[in-house]
């Protein structure tokens, strides 16, 4: 299936002719170059100049790779600002290096448009079979790595580097299956909750995504989340998440009062020029009296372009959507932000936390992270409390809310409501008493 926008191969499409070319370069014993290219900041070209303006850029880029090609190439749009270059038969590395500085040089050339001009630029990395990679699996990832320096470091273009076949092999094949993921229902919300300091209370929980794959398990987040950043699977994924927290979260029976469901939002899909209305969609679509949504997003998010961040989490706000800042004093905090910045609540890292009785020092952060939020009315959250002499400490600097495995580790979702139902406060010892304990534990176990 041709992409609607440039009519070049999609992904899947792409994906085939990259294993065909590779088995024939192994055939008669032949180089081949793959080029994968991604369009800087294409998300502002769209909040910038609108989804028609990104369209006629993506429409450029692929008229400037058509002009590259010889005869035998194949060219592909494999992600929403990314494409791939397939040079069968190259003689060397130079020339996949010529053919990248042709393309830098036709990018220099505007995009026209009715009443606007674009400068696009690119990043692109470049690998060669069989130098980097004796396989299709292998080479891409290769040269998915060779652009990501190239983004890095600001250069033009990078060449990649050797890599193991296995290593890239594995990313390769947690690439392919992801594709298939949600449709294939493997996707499942966990839920970590949250407890007031001050009440005991249940404030509400973080979801959190789980990949149960029939062939590998459970796969951490911190294996697939990156790729798909990288691949252009993050969008559909984060909107599952959205709708799929907010259903289950509409399901809640339990005498608490108003709890809240907060997701994560990487710093992708808030650069979108649709990310607003993918939020506000969810939440009409799964709108519950007795639960509010709250947006995490990470602090890096909004430093490159604070006005346009700032503008949409304000506009969330007044849709009573709660922001809340996570991870915060891991990046570059700086107190010019604060007497405006569009949040509710700050989340303390957990490198702090799991070092708050034993050093001083992030004790005097926690206690200056604390005071610093309340003074400009913000809610502060600490994550990773794993021990009761920890909550307490937490509780003594004033902190709000407090989130943990002490407190609970994520549970499905089933486990959860079980959990919020039977969940009884602190005891005297500071331990988490529930009813029916042992109920909730067998259906996170099992």
């Amino acid at each position: 299936m041709k992409d609607p926008v440039t009519g070049l191969f999609g992904r899947q499409q792409f994906l085939h002719i990259l294993d065909s070319e590779v088995s024939e370069a192994a055939t008669h014993q032949v180089s081949l170059a793959l080029l994968v290219l991604d369009i800087r900041q294409f998300g502002r070209i769209n909040i910038k100049h609108g989804y028609a303006a990104g369209d006629s850029t993506l429409q450029a880029v692929a008229k400037v790779l058509a002009d590259v090609c010889r005869e035998g190439d194949q060219i592909a749009r494999v992600g929403d600002d990314q494409f791939a270059l397939i040079l069968p038969a190259i003689l060397n590395s130079g020339h996949a290096e010529l053919a990248a500085h042709k393309i830098q040089r036709l990018l220099d050339v505007p995009v026209y448009l009715d009443h606007d001009t674009i400068h696009c630029a690119a990043d692109i990395g470049i690998a060669l079979y069989p130098e980097h990679a004796r396989g299709a699996d292998a080479l891409l990832a290769a040269a998915d790595e060779a652009q990501r320096r190239a983004r890095s470091s600001a250069q033009p273009f990078c060449v990649a580097q050797h890599h193991p076949d296995d290593e890239a092999s594995e990313h390769w094949d947690i690439e392919m299956a992801l594709e298939d993921a949600i449709q294939k229902s493997e996707m499942r919300v966990y839920f970590q909750p949250k407890i007031s300091l001050v009440t005991g209370k249940p404030t509400g929980a973080e979801a959190l995504v789980r990949w149960e794959n029939p062939f590998r398990g459970i796969v951490s987040p911190d294996e697939f989340i990156p790729i798909a950043e990288t691949t252009g699977f993050i969008r559909p994924l984060t909107e599952w998440m959205l709708n799929s927290a907010l259903r289950l979260a509409s399901e809640w029976e339990h005498p608490w009062g108003r709890q809240e469901v907060s997701v994560n939002v990487p710093t992708r899909i808030l650069e979108r020029a649709d990310f607003t209305d993918m939020v506000i969609s969810a939440r009409e679509l799964w709108r519950s009296e007795d639960s509010r949504l709250c947006i995490e997003i990470l602090e890096q998010s909004f430093i490159e372009n604070i006005d346009e961040v700032f503008a949409k989490l304000k506009g969330l706000q007044e849709q009573d959507v709660k922001i809340s800042i996570d991870d915060f004093g891991t990046g570059y905090s700086s107190l010019s932000y604060f007497r405006d910045i569009p949040a509710d609540e700050l989340k303390i890292d957990r490198s702090f936390v799991a070092g708050l009785l034993k050093e001083r020092d992030n004790a005097n952060i926690v206690e200056l992270i604390v005071d610093l939020a309340h003074r400009f009315g913000l809610q502060v959250v600490a994550e990773g409390v794993e021990d009761v002499q920890t909550l307490s400490a937490l509780k003594k600097l004033h902190c709000d809310i407090a989130q943990g495995y002490f407190i609970a580790r994520p549970m499905p979702a089933e486990a959860y409501h079980q959990w919020l139902a039977n969940y009884r406060g602190i005891n005297a010892t500071g331990a988490i008493s529930t009813s029916g304990a042992e109920t909730a534990s067998r259906l996170t176990t099992g």
